[in-house]
């Protein structure tokens, strides 16, 4: 009688751990929505800080944009902000464009300008004239700027020929000598 006793209460020890066993599961499926749900939250608030960063950085380069193109021989007459196309499912958006009858300025803002955020938008740049044939009789010119520049990527950026533009405490300045010739894309 003893073993059956014994068997009996094994059983109901195994039942009580089977039900600790659900219990937490529950409570760790209902810890990892939780977590989920946060993560999320932190996600959309990182993103939205990003978005008013970079706004941020590119009200910093714009004031003085038309004034340095001046300086080299380019009247900026309509200067725009985030433009964007989309065509056949592609979209393409530049930081700030600068337009006049002869030129198109297209600049790409980075609070930290590095040589791969060169290389990208240099391949935007081969792309530009698909997403806006409006400009197709003008000529296309790129410029990066940078609140911080990484090491070497303004080096790079020039002989790619792209204008460099860099923060000069209120204001911002070129980076390029006065020998730059841009190039047209």
């Amino acid at each position: 009688m003893n073993n059956i006793l014994q068997e009996s209460v094994h059983s109901e020890e195994i039942k009580q751990i089977w039900a600790l066993f659900k219990e937490t599961d529950q409570e760790l499926r209902k810890t990892a929505r939780e977590a989920d749900r946060r993560f999320q939250k932190l996600e959309k608030a990182i993103g939205d800080i990003a978005g008013k960063w970079g706004r941020f950085v590119e009200g910093m380069i714009v004031p003085g944009m038309v004034d340095l193109f001046e300086k080299r021989g380019i009247d900026i007459e309509r200067l725009s902000q985030r433009v964007k196309v989309r065509k056949n499912g592609d979209e393409m958006e530049i930081d700030i464009m600068g337009v006049n009858g002869d030129y198109v300025v297209a600049v790409e803002v980075k609070s930290t300008l590095s040589t791969d955020d060169v290389k990208e938008f240099l391949e935007k740049l081969k792309k530009f004239r698909y997403f806006f044939p409006e400009y197709e009789n003008r000529n296309v010119i790129g410029a990066v700027a940078g609140i911080v520049i990484d090491g070497g990527a303004d080096k790079f950026a020039y002989r790619q020929g792209l204008f460099v533009i860099a923060q000069k405490g209120e204001n911002v300045k070129f980076l390029n000598d006065k020998k730059f010739r841009p190039k047209e894309f």
